[in-house]
């Protein structure tokens, strides 16, 4: 018996309108409990492979009839073998094509906004990841920031825009994700632009992206303005678009800061973390619409699945920006750090040009949830 796919762009949609979702989930546990598909109205329930090797009847007074049924593995293989295994018992059930290997890699591309000149701004949203990349699009060029390693999503979005990429760049050495930005640099005769403080290590060209150089995108006034603020990383840059947009790559996110260990450095790096959430974000238009490099829990996407709240409201609404004794700030940033990425230090050293791992190799270096924050 055949029984439908859903594709990791289908469930992400269902996850932006806030639908109901029952997800029967097969792969080992310890899988499961570290990283799964998450909805504001998902059920779950985790039973691995193996444990229905020999049926499904056991669990088919666990699985709810007045809900859409997903079934879900590590690839799709086995979950499509128990999706038939649920079909013939008379269940109506779909399976997650691709499995989570799909689901860790969906971008789905959502807009944040138009811009002063007629320029627009979009957010590429990885939901199974918590990444988060954008696009600025002017007068047919367009300026990548933070790019997942999914470099084709990018390139061709650009062409369906009529847009012809002409810089990309990193807010950071990233540590918990493969960077697309010198691939798509690449491919495209982009100018591809760094951090110099985070690039000391790295094998290839690149353009020092510095305080007060200012790059235009197409031919009106739409700056990206790169604005120094370690922290993250010794080389942590935001920038400050359009006058609109404070793009705070992994300095500051919704309801969390930026974690400052990632490269061994903690207790040495906290003062910065501390003084550009401090003094250097404070000194900036609370108007800003913060856009960070990531997202930690699915609350904080905004009803057309965004992720982004005003400057002010993060001032008054986020813990991290909120303790004003400077020993307690150290205390939570370097004695409440999650644990670290998976592979973290492969990744870097990929972002880095020092080992060249293929695609499955990559991927398996990135599965699993975001831990770039501080909770």
């Amino acid at each position: 018996m055949t029984v439908q796919a859903l594709t990791a762009k289908e469930v992400t949609q269902k996850i932006f309108n806030k639908e109901p979702l029952f997800i029967l989930d097969v792969r080992n546990k310890n899988d499961f409990s570290d990283w799964k598909i998450e909805g504001h109205y998902f059920d779950h329930l985790n039973v691995p492979y193996f444990d229905l090797l020999d049926g499904v009847e056991d669990i088919l007074g666990e699985i709810p009839s007045d809900k859409e049924v997903l079934v879900v593995c590590a690839k799709e293989g086995s979950s499509v073998m128990v999706s038939e295994m649920l079909s013939e018992a008379g269940l109506s059930v779909s399976y997650l094509k691709g499995g989570m290997k799909a689901w860790s890699e969906h971008l789905e591309p959502v807009k944040v906004g138009d811009l002063k000149d007629g320029g627009e701004m979009y957010q590429f949203v990885r939901i199974g990841k918590g990444c988060l990349s954008y696009m600025i699009l002017s007068n047919g060029e367009a300026a990548i920031i933070d790019a997942t390693r999914m470099a084709d999503v990018f390139i061709d979005f650009s062409k369906k825009k009529g847009a012809t990429i002409t810089h990309v760049f990193d807010t950071h050495l990233h540590a918990d994700h493969i960077s697309g930005g010198r691939v798509i640099a690449e491919k495209t005769n982009a100018t591809y632009w760094l951090p110099p403080k985070d690039a000391e290590e790295v094998v290839f060209d690149y353009q020092p992206l510095e305080e007060g150089n200012d790059i235009i995108i197409g031919n009106t006034t739409i700056r990206i303005q790169p604005l120094y603020s370690p922290g993250h990383t010794i080389g942590s840059t935001s920038f400050i678009v359009d006058d609109q947009y404070l793009l705070s790559g992994d300095i500051l996110f919704i309801d969390s800061i930026g974690r400052p260990d990632l490269a061994g450095m903690a207790e040495d790096w906290v003062g910065d973390l501390r003084e550009t959430l401090y003094d250097r974000y404070k000194a900036l238009s609370k108007d800003l619409i913060v856009l960070p490099a990531h997202f930690m829990i699915i609350d904080e996407l905004n009803e057309d699945g965004s992720v982004g709240k005003k400057l002010n409201t993060l001032f008054s609404e986020n813990h991290g920006l909120n303790i004003e004794d400077e020993t307690e700030f150290r205390h939570l940033v370097t004695d409440n750090l999650p644990p670290q990425p998976n592979a973290y230090q492969e990744i870097r050293e990929t972002n880095m040009g020092k080992i060249n791992p293929d695609d499955e190799k990559q991927r398996e270096m990135e599965i699993g949830p975001n831990r770039c924050a501080i909770r």
